[in-house]
């Protein structure tokens, strides 16, 4: 009698791999932090650190020169953290009272606040955050300067509402945004010389310059929803009130150099700064907006090339 043989199974069945299994809902989550991740870096402005470079070149060349070319390197770490920290509270406290406004002009309407994408809620949390972790750096450093950054933190908040009135709010930016010029003195030197406020004068100037520049891009959107900027303010005197801020800071700077007995290297900078001057007038020549922030973006450049004169200034001695 013939008894049946067992069928051989293909080799393909020893050889099958296990089935590999694939959640469906981890990339969504994934896909949702790194959004957040990238709303909340928005929302600091850390994906724009121009901003950020524009406050720190005032406040730098303020240490420098109140410490007579050697900064201690704990006031150095300590300005420039409260610098990056102030600079994203103020953009927070910026777009939570235009968060309104923000969706109505093409360059803002993605903001994430104007957007929807954070709620004021949490961009309130992370204010107060960046505000406490500030006033622990301020604490280690003498009364007077406290006093300055309480009244600085009380520019930053006011800034936003003074727009809604006050024709030229570009000036008040550049009071926030060189306020730290005598910080730095004080932290330095415990009072400010009058060194100290040529330089306030000279860095509100400055943000004149820049941030005219800067409302240059927006003006046919502010004028229609009702904000006030000096680019409107200006008109088509723009490019000439804009010369006369640049040639009024010029002319600061070089008092300061003239009073410290500044040389070569000092004056260097500033020949540098003035040809950086020069070359944002063309860019801003047919008034288009993206000629207008080259323009506005250049500015990062003059405030290198003033700092790189203070510096040659200091090693050449």
């Amino acid at each position: 009698m013939r008894t049946s043989e067992p069928t051989p199974q293909p080799a393909v069945e020893v050889l099958r791999a296990p089935p590999v299994f694939t959640p469906a809902i981890e990339p969504v989550r994934l896909s949702r932090s790194m959004r957040r991740l990238r709303d909340f870096a928005q929302l600091l402005r850390l994906d724009r650190p121009i901003g950020t470079w524009l406050l720190l070149w005032p406040m730098l060349w303020a240490l420098w020169i109140a410490a007579d070319g050697h900064p201690q390197r704990r006031l150095l770490a300590i300005f420039i953290a409260g610098a990056v920290l102030m600079r994203s509270a103020g953009c927070i406290i910026n777009d939570l009272a235009d968060r309104n406004i923000d969706p109505h002009v093409k360059r803002t309407r993605s903001r994430p606040l104007a957007a929807r994408a954070i709620s004021p809620p949490e961009a309130l949390t992370v204010f107060g955050v960046l505000v406490a972790v500030a006033l622990l750096l301020v604490l280690q450093l003498n009364t007077l300067t406290l006093w300055f950054a309480l009244a600085g933190a009380a520019l930053t908040v006011t800034y936003p509402l003074l727009k809604r009135f006050f024709p030229l709010p570009q000036l008040y930016l550049g009071l926030c945004f060189g306020w730290a010029v005598p910080m730095a003195f004080a932290a330095t030197l415990g009072m400010v010389p009058r060194v100290g406020w040529l330089m306030l004068v000279a860095a509100i100037l400055w943000a004149g310059v820049y941030d005219t520049m800067y409302a240059m891009v927006d003006r046919d959107d502010d004028q229609r929803i009702g904000v006030r900027s000096s680019a409107i303010l200006f008109a088509d005197l723009d490019r000439f009130m804009i010369a006369m801020m640049q040639l009024m800071m010029l002319f600061s700077l070089l008092l300061i150099g003239r009073t410290l007995k500044f040389g070569d290297g000092y004056n260097a900078g500033l020949i540098a700064g003035a040809c950086c001057f020069l070359w944002q007038q063309w860019l801003i020549r047919n008034r288009d907006p993206q000629g207008c922030f080259q323009a506005f973006q250049n500015n990062n450049y003059f405030g290198f090339a003033v700092f790189a004169g203070v510096l040659l200034e200091y090693t050449s001695r």
